[in-house]
């Protein structure tokens, strides 16, 4: 799996292990949105789109393995401090000319998670590590890596296709790799308390 964040070419040989911290989608939704993933490889030609997972990146690490306990003790941390929130998903957008995505409707949530991410960056460059990489427009892609023609194609079919649902976020997922591997290892669930009254 590839994803969008973008790292100096040498970080592997620095000794960094890379993480991503996701929001992944109910069963329910996700399915609906593999579908989504599906009709487009077929209707595009672009297999890219069902190579991952639906999920939403909230941000991206590069620091040493040994690091990676008190990582995972300080990003739980800080969901503490934030309640499971509902994350809407409205209708389709694009970043030209590369990548067709589904529109998070509600993103102060995830921005709000984001900053208070932030907190780790002291303990991060303290280790001799580069800084974290923090989503600023979340949003959940159905394909990415696109030649310019394949995205103009899409885009216009996707300015008019409709997609709208909501699921309940109460877990974050960290995943990690290394050089060595393409595939993601999964480490972690990072859980976010209960809110009450949650749709009132």
């Amino acid at each position: 799996m590839k994803y969008a964040f973008n790292h100096s070419p040498d970080w592997y040989q620095q000794g960094l292990w890379e993480y991503m911290l996701l929001a992944n989608p109910d069963e329910r939704v996700g399915e609906k949105v593999r579908l989504e993933k599906e009709y487009f490889e077929g209707k595009f030609e672009a297999e890219i789109a069902t190579k991952t997972l639906p999920h939403i990146t909230i941000a991206n690490f590069l620091i040493k393995e040994r690091m990676e306990d008190l990582l995972c003790k300080r990003i739980q941390n800080i969901c503490n401090l934030q309640c499971s929130f509902a994350v809407a998903l409205n209708n389709f957008s694009g970043f030209p000319s590369h990548a067709i995505f589904i529109r998070v409707q509600n993103p102060q949530p995830f921005r709000q998670l984001a900053k208070n991410l932030e907190r780790l960056d002291d303990f991060i460059k303290t280790n001799d590590c580069p800084p974290s990489q923090l989503v600023s427009k979340p949003h959940m892609t159905i394909a990415r890596q696109l030649d310019e023609e394949t995205y103009n194609k899409a885009i216009i079919e996707y300015s008019e296709r409709e997609f709208s649902d909501f699921f309940v976020l109460n877990q974050l997922t960290l995943l990690k790799r290394d050089s060595r591997y393409q595939k993601w290892q999964h480490v972690t669930h990072l859980y976010l308390p209960p809110e009450r009254n949650l749709f009132n």
